[in-house]
């Protein structure tokens, strides 16, 4: 993943672009969760990775997920917390996607 996919898909250093993908995931993950937007969900953290630009050090690569990672760890906690499986449209698998 680069910083450029991520500004590209509307998560920026000034915040979400209006009329990008970012805010269709940020308007549909809010009608999920009732309103509002959850800390550590898809849309948080790729803003968070988007506004200090740090795609690359998270371990979200071209090549799966890099062992020991910050991206590796939230997998786990992510699978652990689903009965042992990532979740297709879950924060590990939307952010890997980008």
């Amino acid at each position: 993943m680069s910083d450029q996919n991520v500004h590209n898909a509307g998560f920026t250093s000034s915040g979400i672009r209006g009329g990008s993908l970012a805010s269709s995931m940020m308007s549909q993950e809010a009608r999920a969760s009732g309103g509002g937007v959850p800390s550590g969900g898809p849309t948080s953290t790729l803003q968070e990775m988007g506004a200090r630009g740090t795609t690359h050090s998270s371990g979200y690569t071209i090549s799966g997920i890099s062992g020991g990672s910050k991206a590796s760890d939230m997998m786990s906690k992510e699978a652990v917390s689903h009965g042992g499986g990532v979740p297709r449209g879950g924060t590990t698998s939307t952010i890997q996607s980008i």
